[in-house]
């Protein structure tokens, strides 16, 4: 039992004094070779035959040292080499000792199954919650931007009035054609748009839709970054010119020319105007617009001259060059047009602020809801712990016999601690497996979503489980490390 710790002193009180003398050469026997082998054995005796076969011999009296003579050296048998004591390394008892903690905490835990799932149950639910929510609401993020990229970066829309909604009949006609040509000439400009809308109803034979029609110029595409399937925008003689042309978008495509190729150069009547389709515009998606809204675009002096008969413009949209900030234009461009108004008569909406406002919204909303997951998993953290003081209970006397047998509380604790974060850590992955079929149905019903794991988020999932495993795990194993073997034992 001394030496089930590998420990170096033996200290044997009276070890022959209640037996006869064969058994009492034979427990002499065995105390030589643990000498021999390197071992320190101290002997308490009354007996001077016992003392005289060792080395040194410390008399005491009254619980005073009373005869202490240096070492004897005493030659050892012939043949016998020199003792020496072959010690594991520290790491290697320690590895030893942590995979015999290991083994016997999965032997509790296989030994009570159902009570272990069920304690796993709060765990699992923690971190599936956390995990899906720190994945899914990142890709819910990029989803956002990705919208908001996709009606323009770097751009800043000029509007008259105060605001959204604002129908002052003064604010109107704040914008005019001067206004944009003005723009056009700043150094910071790549390139700038105007914008005239209204709904029309556009017809092909028997076919007659309802479409928002918009005079834009020909840089509008430009400064939304829009592509064409079909075809291409308009010139500045055209522009010039106020020709009947006109742009759709790919719905409108479909919904007009359900069955033909090519639809460049076909003639449709934009209310009783009739037009040629010059261009047809790739599909880009507006987390503000709904994907079956049918737009198209003619000439903005087509619009204004032929259809509307108005000389002022509804808004004018500017994309700003790559590397200037956008703050910085938008304020030149408040400048710029106050001073030619006189008043500032109109409003400004940055693209690029609006993202930046929604980075920090989704950031903050998905801070909030990864809190709101966490106290699942500390609610499984403490099922986890009741379970674990549940166990201590029930084990008293195993932990007792441990004790009594040479295990050190320091051994108790460790066995303890390691059983809490392997039951965290099989919940864990069990967790981060159930995100991932989580995560699979929402693709499933969201196939524009893309949904990936990191290994930064699994790694994190796994530190979260082995820190609520030593967290909710430690009192427990204190409790346990701390029972008195005596005690212990004399439980029922």
């Amino acid at each position: 039992r001394a030496l089930m710790n590998g420990g170096q002193v033996i200290l044997a009180d009276e070890p022959t004094g209640a037996l006869d003398s064969h058994s009492g050469e034979e427990v002499m026997a065995i105390l030589r070779q643990l000498r021999d082998r390197g071992h320190t054995v101290i002997i308490v005796t009354h007996d001077p035959l016992i003392a005289a076969q060792a080395e040194r011999i410390i008399e005491i009296h009254d619980g005073k040292i009373v005869h202490n003579p240096p070492a004897q050296e005493k030659k050892r048998e012939q043949g016998v080499d020199a003792a020496v004591v072959n010690t594991a390394p520290g790491w290697r008892q320690f590895a030893s000792s942590f995979r015999e903690a290991l083994s016997m905490a999965w032997l509790a835990m296989a030994a009570n199954k159902m009570r272990t799932l069920l304690t796993m149950l709060g765990i699992i639910i923690g971190i599936a919650s956390v995990v899906s929510i720190v994945v899914v609401g990142d890709a819910a993020k990029q989803m956002v931007l990705a919208d908001i990229r996709a009606m323009g970066t770097n751009t800043i829309d000029i509007h008259p009035g105060k605001d959204f909604g604002d129908d002052n009949p003064q604010y109107r006609q704040a914008l005019k054609y001067d206004d944009l040509v003005a723009i056009q000439k700043q150094p910071w400009v790549n390139s700038a748009t105007p914008s005239v809308s209204k709904s029309l109803r556009l017809r092909y034979g028997n076919i007659d839709i309802a479409v928002n029609a918009n005079g834009v110029s020909g840089d509008y595409f430009n400064v939304y970054g829009m592509s064409f399937r079909e075809g291409n925008t308009f010139n500045a003689v055209q522009q010039q010119d106020r020709a009947q042309v006109v742009v759709l978008d790919a719905n409108t495509r479909r919904q007009l020319f359900p069955n033909k190729a090519n639809v460049v150069g076909e003639v449709v009547l934009a209310g009783n105007m009739p037009v040629i389709v010059i261009g047809v515009a790739e599909e880009k998606p507006s987390m503000y617009g709904n994907s079956n809204l049918l737009q198209v675009w003619l000439p903005y002096s087509t619009m204004s001259d032929r259809i509307m008969g108005q000389s002022w413009l509804n808004s004018i949209t500017v994309r700003v060059k790559d590397g200037v900030d956008s703050d910085q234009a938008e304020q030149q461009l408040t400048r710029l047009l106050t001073l030619r108004h006189g008043k500032k008569d109109f409003f400004t909406w940055n693209m690029d602020s609006v993202l930046k406002t929604a980075e920090k919204t989704t950031y903050t909303l998905q801070l909030f809801l990864t809190l709101v997951a966490v106290i699942s998993l500390v609610v499984g953290g403490i099922g986890v712990m009741n379970i674990m003081l549940v166990s201590v209970t029930e084990r008293t006397r195993e932990i007792g016999i441990r004790m009594a047998v040479g295990a050190r509380a320091s051994d108790v604790l460790q066995q303890f601690l390691i059983e809490a974060v392997l039951v965290c850590l099989v919940g864990g992955a069990l967790g981060i497996s159930l995100s991932m079929f989580i995560a699979f149905m929402l693709q499933l019903f969201l196939p524009g979503w893309e949904i990936g794991f990191s290994l930064t988020a699994l790694a994190s999932a796994f530190l979260c489980s082995t820190f609520t495993g030593i967290l909710f795990g430690w009192l427990p194993a204190r409790n346990a490390a701390r029972l008195d073997p005596v005690d212990a034992l004399a439980r029922e």
